[in-house]
């Protein structure tokens, strides 16, 4: 997972924040700043999903006026203006929520994934790493997938590949850090490492999307191609409508 797909992942969860928070219907005369400040949110969260960015800033910014102390609404802000350009003021609503909210390691987390995508990998390490010692925080393992996958944006390898590994030995069975494991191993030209890592944990797990074309390269380029077909027959069979699948080399086949 890139460190924009966790982006995307985090307006998913803002979403749900929004939602959680209001019935989804427009607010009625009489009802609390809150209810209004939730439903503006979640109008706001929505046109950023799509683009709408000068909608999306006057919905989030009423909601702001309505409920200041809400740090999904600093969180939802501080999103709208990476994607302005004003990195200032994205950087102060990812403050100000960690402020608001500074047990809540999903707030931490957004905060992280920012600074890692800014260039401040050192900081952004250290904040995932915290949430991932965090008792309230139910998936460590993702924290610790996170941290990797920083470590790699910064070209520290080694110490990506350690917090992969710490992951897998939480949840052997979570397939992101099982990929960014692989992948690492590819990208370094360890390919027999790379397929032992993915025949290991398709031997045991359930395929993703990723990890099977992550197969087909791997073994492309160590030259066995019916093994690259097999991986690929089975992308198209189990996912025939993922993004995975429309990126498969041509391979032929192996007329033996």
């Amino acid at each position: 997972m890139s460190l924009n797909m966790i982006m995307r992942a985090v307006l998913a969860s803002l979403v749900a924040a929004a939602l959680a928070s209001c019935t989804g219907e427009s607010p009625r005369k009489g009802e609390s700043k809150t209810d209004a400040a939730a439903y503006n949110m979640q109008l706001g969260v929505g046109y950023l999903k799509k683009g709408n960015l000068p909608v999306a800033k006057e919905k989030l910014e009423r909601s702001l006026k309505e409920n200041p102390r809400d740090p999904n609404v600093h969180t939802a802000l501080a999103l709208l203006f990476e994607r302005l350009n004003e990195p200032k003021k994205a950087d102060m609503h990812y403050r100000e929520a960690v402020r608001l909210a500074p047990k809540n390691p999903d707030i931490s987390n957004n905060y992280a994934v920012y600074l890692c995508r800014t260039n401040r990998s050192a900081e952004g390490v250290k904040r995932f790493l915290d949430v991932a010692s965090n008792p309230l925080y139910r998936r460590p393992e993702a924290a610790f997938t996170n941290a990797g996958v920083c470590l790699r944006s910064a070209q520290k390898d080694s110490e990506a590949e350690q917090n992969f590994l710490r992951a897998l030995q939480i949840r052997p069975n979570y397939a992101e850090a099982a990929y960014q494991l692989g992948d690492l191993d590819f990208g370094r030209g360890r390919l027999k490492e790379a397929r032992a890592r993915i025949d290991g944990y398709l031997g045991a797990f359930s395929a993703t999307p990723d990890l099977l074309l992550l197969g087909v390269r791997v073994t492309s380029a160590l030259g066995d191609r019916l093994a690259a077909e097999r991986y690929a027959r089975r992308l198209r069979v189990d996912f025939p409508e993922s993004q995975q699948a429309r990126e498969l080399p041509d391979l032929k086949s192996n007329p033996g």
